[in-house]
């Protein structure tokens, strides 16, 4: 009798125990997925505010762009003999071979690497995350900081500069005021110079392409995000 009162006793510990043990575990796993999934969503909340970020960044440099384009056309009228607005030569002149700096917010997901990629349990969001931060942000950065040919000043203003420095007036701040008519540039400087403008224009209009197709991915990031946070 007092051996199955033993037996009774420490089946009844051995199962006071196991229950605890196991909803102590059960607790710690559910405040573990509960961490696990609020952190989450505060890193999907960092990416999203810094896509709008980038989003204004990357219109500004576009509007950047075009004007750089602008200005090619600008001084393309020029060098045809076509007429000019003397007043818009300075805005011109500073625009065509300024360069840009590529400016990306990427600390969420730099947050979320660090966390583990896996925790984006949807694969198509994963997968337009990483393509996003590392194939079309990286283009975008190499474009705008190399190649050589894409920093316009280095290999674009020493020429220009001195082909046309004989018919430049500036004012008492230093600003270009007006242009003298190329009549004297002989035929080769002139379609060397042409040249230039055209390979300027192609280089902004193939960063703008990149810009767009970034803007794409970005808004349809933006979707995804928004609908998986409800």
């Amino acid at each position: 009798m007092n051996n199955k009162k033993s037996w009774t006793r420490y089946l009844f510990e051995f199962l006071t125990i196991f229950f605890s043990v196991t909803l102590a575990f059960y607790l710690a796993k559910m405040n573990e997925n509960s961490n696990r999934a609020e952190s989450y969503d505060k890193t999907l909340m960092e990416i999203r505010n810094g896509l709008d970020l980038d989003l204004h960044d990357i219109g500004l440099n576009i509007k950047g762009h075009q004007g750089g384009i602008a200005a090619c056309k600008f001084f393309r009228k020029y060098l045809n003999g076509q007429d000019i607005n003397q007043d818009s030569i300075y805005h011109y002149h500073r625009y065509m071979i300024a360069n840009f700096i590529s400016i990306q917010n990427k600390s969420g997901y730099e947050s979320l690497k660090a966390k583990g990629l896996e925790i984006v349990s949807n694969d198509s969001l994963r997968l337009k995350i990483i393509s996003l931060y590392d194939v079309s942000y990286e283009i975008i950065e190499k474009l705008e900081d190399g190649p050589r040919e894409y920093i316009l000043y280095h290999d674009y203003f020493a020429e220009w500069s001195r082909s046309v420095a004989g018919y430049m007036e500036f004012n008492e701040k230093g600003h270009l005021i007006k242009l003298a008519p190329p009549d004297k540039l002989d035929q080769k400087s002139k379609n060397v110079l042409l040249n230039y403008l055209w390979k300027i224009e192609s280089n902004r209009r193939n960063l703008i392409h990149n810009y767009e197709d970034t803007i794409t991915a970005i808004k349809a990031l933006i979707e995804d995000i928004d609908r998986i946070r409800g």
